[in-house]
């Protein structure tokens, strides 16, 4: 009979670890499949970590409804819908999304101190480690003084965003932030925070985590469970709220054989990417295993890992096993720490081996990928899951120069720059720079080439940003560093830059050569995304490759090229190099390899929460409450903690943009470069900031003036209503304007200035887009953006798993159209109004078809106007986010609750 009472439950499934081990305890899996007559080893480890969870936090949800959810995840289909609580361990930032959330968080304690309560009892429940990442931009590069010139520069631009984050630190409890240059925070998650079996008050329990970047997934490759969410979602996380997720659909992906020579990590996620898309694994649970996982190293497996929102997936775990141990043991970490790993996963049935493969789990879905297929692969121009073999992209540039309706010239006409020309190469991203084999074939590649006598083209800009100080020291340490620097591969930071669009300037001011020719130019990266606009908004053709192949493409100075067949350039004696010829061998980068030990990852992290001398200069005060300026324009007092609103009737609401398929939060929130004709440009002139000190939208996320205007500001956003013009632009279409009938359309205004027009008259706004609304990174200001500009809905084919959340987070509905109907068969004008026929207020809010009453203006003089309706699905997916949409979103809802509290 099962436990029905906590104390019985405790008493039957809190367990010693072994006999010889009095202090710590467990919450045992074995009994637990025992008593609920189910196989552990036929649940993928997914669920047995959601078990573990569920059994942990019993005595929170209740016994009895705990029991239920248990019998509900162990059933071999798990077909039925339910929803059930997740409570991860901690939370990982970085600065860009974080400055955000501990400024909301700083908000909440205003509102409790207003409200009378102890605003000092506000700190995040869990632990929150912030990583500041995402902050130096490629100002300088190709010189030895690079990094210290960017680093400079990133202290000028983000004092103040910095003095905020250093106040964070010692006001708040469980908040640990670590200083600018130290790496990306997923690597360093990796290397060093990661515990994947965490101990607290004699309790062993899994590690798990959210992050507010959606890249937090790499940590999977360590076998321990977390993924990205929103800043908004892991605010609520920070405050003691679970997640509410919905039944999980796991896919079994069986890895088989072993890489072939020459062929990287780097090329198998691309590989990955392309075969998961095309499967559909959006918003499910990927898992690996099979013989091949053994042939891998975690490093690569977070290189996998790491892509999991590229391919659409919640996470990709890869399962504990001897990899993992061996990773611990090299990476410095305590002896304890490592035995208890081992120690807890064998009596939890989470210690993965080859062995056991007759033992598989039982997945909803199933996979097979054979590592020995895997070709050197490229992917782009425009999307991660656009793979192609390696000698392809030679086609597949022409073809891009042919369809922008530009003739291919040919490279040896003597002009600056030619379409296909390579404009960056940067070695970036958390992707590949957390693994020593790729970064190591680069310097080796790099050391071929400049014995051969090639060299790097000026126009290509050359960049590269380690992980962290781990790759620093061993690419110092065997001399290859050297090499790179003479190709322009110096250092230029630690941290995200090229990848998230803080490529910084091109060479010799190529931007206006670029924009007055319409070039079609190329970077190569070794990142994770490449979406239109993200990486340099004068380059069109965006490329992921791995690091060694970035080093090729930059000794090639253009895409326009096919490795097998064209040489890369000519060797001191005037002979054809091609790139088969300084490729490393085997034997090379094995010798590379010993010299990677404990001794560096020791060293690298003994200050790890040290800053630099402008870091430890800083001065803040602690007090309770951040005394806000209202002057600043980096860190204002956000506006999102309104407790006196709810939802309103959406009636009679314009259309502020007509969106189709694929729109990106890269199209949607603020990032990159901050151009001075922007509305966002243009306030930061009018409060007296020069022009070169804008920085980055990403590192004024904590004004939401700035992020505000700056909302589908994307110079490759395609609105419909203001075709053909391209981005952040639409009309103010109203049913009286007649130029409709004599197709002259209104001018276009920008999407802040519309806004702006129809809030003054009161006026609600929708959005209408295609499918995959929202994919890309895990931003907070796609959602909270939107909201600041008056959009009470989206209307969509589908949305991204992460921003439809965000969404109901800040209080907007988000509206599924059923899948018989498309946003081009509605045939929208724009000057259409929109009324959503459903009771906002009351109980019967729920995920359901609504009517969306489309209200035709008229055609001509003397028509009428049409009135349509047309079904679509609330998105509201469980009935946490229903609390959280009817409180006007997240934050409202849980400051309420603080209050109540803390009074």
């Amino acid at each position: 009979m099962n436990p029905t009472t906590e104390e019985q439950w405790r008493k039957r499934y809190l367990t010693h670890l072994n006999k010889n081990d009095s202090e710590n305890t467990f919450w045992s899996l074995a009994k637990l499949a025992q008593d609920f007559d189910f196989i552990l080893s036929e649940q993928p480890f997914v669920v047995r970590l959601f078990l573990e969870n569920i059994m942990r936090h019993a005595e929170t949800e209740g016994v009895e409804f705990s029991q239920n959810l248990i019998k509900k995840l162990t059933t071999r289909s798990r077909t039925m819908d339910f929803e059930f609580q997740f409570y991860p361990g901690r939370i990982l930032m970085q600065d860009y999304t974080g400055v955000p959330a501990i400024a909301d968080l700083a908000a909440m304690r205003d509102a409790i101190f207003n409200a009378g309560g102890d605003a000092e009892k506000v700190n995040p429940m869990c632990q929150v480690d912030l990583v500041i990442d995402h902050s130096v931009i490629v100002d300088q590069a190709g010189s030895i003084n690079a990094e210290h010139h960017n680093r400079q520069c990133e202290m000028e631009r983000n004092r103040e965003r910095y003095q905020f984050l250093k106040w964070a630190q010692i006001s708040f409890s469980n908040l640990t932030v670590v200083p600018p240059g130290k790496g990306i925070c997923h690597q360093i998650n990796l290397e060093y925070l990661a515990q994947v079996v965490c101990e607290k008050g004699g309790l062993l329990y899994p590690d798990t985590l959210v992050g507010t970047d959606s890249h937090t997934t790499m940590i999977n490759g360590l076998g321990v469970l977390g993924w990205g969410v929103g800043g908004i979602e892991a605010e609520a996380v920070m405050l003691g709220q679970p997640l509410s997720l919905n039944t999980p659909n796991v896919v079994g992906v069986q890895l088989e054989g072993n890489l072939c020579l020459g062929v990287t990590a780097t090329d198998l996620v691309l590989s990955i990417t392309e075969i998961l898309r095309n499967h559909g694994v959006v918003g499910k649970y990927v898992e690996f295993t099979g013989s091949g996982i053994s042939n891998l190293s975690v490093a690569d497996r977070a290189t996998i890992a790491n892509m999991a929102p590229e391919y659409g997936a919640t996470c990709a775990l890869f399962p504990i096993d001897a990899k993992v141990i061996e990773y611990l043991t090299l990476t410095n970490r305590p002896a304890s720490l490592i035995k208890r790993v081992y120690d807890y996963a064998v009596a939890q049935d989470l210690f993965y081996s080859t062995d056991h493969e007759a033992e598989r789990a039982i997945y909803s879905e199933n996979l097979t990928i054979c590592l020995n297929d895997i070709v050197p692969s490229i992917a782009g121009p425009k999307r991660p899951q656009d793979r192609l073999p390696l000698a392809a992209i030679k086609h597949k540039t022409l073809e891009e120069i042919e369809l922008a309706g530009r003739l291919a010239i040919k490279p040896d006409q003597q002009q600056p720059l030619v379409d296909g020309d390579l404009v960056i190469a940067a070695i970036t991203s958390c992707t590949n720079t957390s693994n020593p084999q790729v970064m190591l074939l680069a310097g080796l590649l790099a050391k071929a080439a400049v014995e051969k006598g090639l060299t790097v083209s000026p126009h290509v800009k050359t960049s590269l940003a380690p992980g962290s100080q781990v790759v620093a020291c061993y690419l110092d340490n065997s001399g290859l560093q050297n090499y790179l620097d003479q190709l322009g591969f110096h250092r230029i930071g630690f941290g995200c830059t090229t990848c998230i669009g803080n490529s910084g300037p091109l060479n010799g001011d190529l931007e206006s050569v670029i924009e007055l020719n319409n070039l079609q130019v190329s970077a190569v990266l070794s990142g994770n995304r490449n979406f239109e606009g993200r990486i340099h908004p004068s380059v069109r053709l965006n490329w992921l490759a791995s690091p060694p192949l970035v080093v090729a493409f930059a000794l090639a100075g253009h895409t326009r090229i096919n490795f097998d067949q064209d040489p890369l350039g000519t060797d001191k004696e005037g002979n054809l190099v091609f790139l088969r010829d300084i490729w490393p061998d085997n034997t090379q980068l094995q010798e590379a390899l010993l010299q990677i030990n404990q001794t560096l990852y020791a060293e690298s992290y003994k200050n790890i929460l040290k800053g630099d001398e402008h870091w430890e200069a800083l001065s803040v005060d602690s007090t309770v409450c951040f005394p806000w300026n209202a002057e600043s324009t980096y860190i204002r007092m956000p506006p999102f903690v309104q407790l006196n609103t709810k939802p309103e009737p959406i009636i009679e609401a314009k259309i502020l943009a007509i969106l189709g398929d694929s729109i990106t939060t890269d199209h949607i929130s603020p990032a990159g470069q901050i151009n001075p004709d922007s509305p966002a440009g243009k306030y930061l002139l009018e409060h007296r900031v020069k022009i070169d000190q804008f920085n980055s939208y990403g590192a004024r996320r904590g004004n939401h003036e700035v992020m505000m205007r700056g909302t589908f500001a994307n110079k490759r956003l395609i609105n419909m209503m203001a075709a053909p013009i391209p981005g952040g632009f639409t009309r103010i279409l109203n049913e009286t304007q007649r130029e409709l009938t004599q197709l002259k359309l209104p001018t276009p205004v920008s999407i802040y200035a519309a806004s702006k027009y129809y809030k003054e008259n009161n006026t609600p706004l929708v959005i209408f887009a295609g499918k995959e609304y929202g994919t890309g990174s895990s931003r907070d200001w796609a959602a909270k953006g939107c909201l600041l500009l008056n959009v009470k809905a989206v209307i969509a084919e589908s949305f991204e798993r992460i921003h439809r959340s965000n969404l109901v987070g800040m209080g907007i509905m988000p509206l599924q159209l059923l899948p018989e109907m498309s946003v081009d068969e509605l045939e929208l004008i724009g000057n259409e109004s929109i009324s959503i026929e459903c009771n906002i207020d009351g109980e019967s809010l729920i995920p359901d078809h609504l009517m969306i009453k489309i209200i035709s203006s008229p055609s001509g003089q003397f028509s009428s106007p049409t009135t349509r309706s047309v079904s679509a699905t609330l998105r509201i997916d469980n009935d946490r986010e229903l609390k959280y949409f009817l409180a006007n979103g997240i934050l409202p809802y849980i400051t309420k609750q603080l209050i109540n509290t803390l009074k």
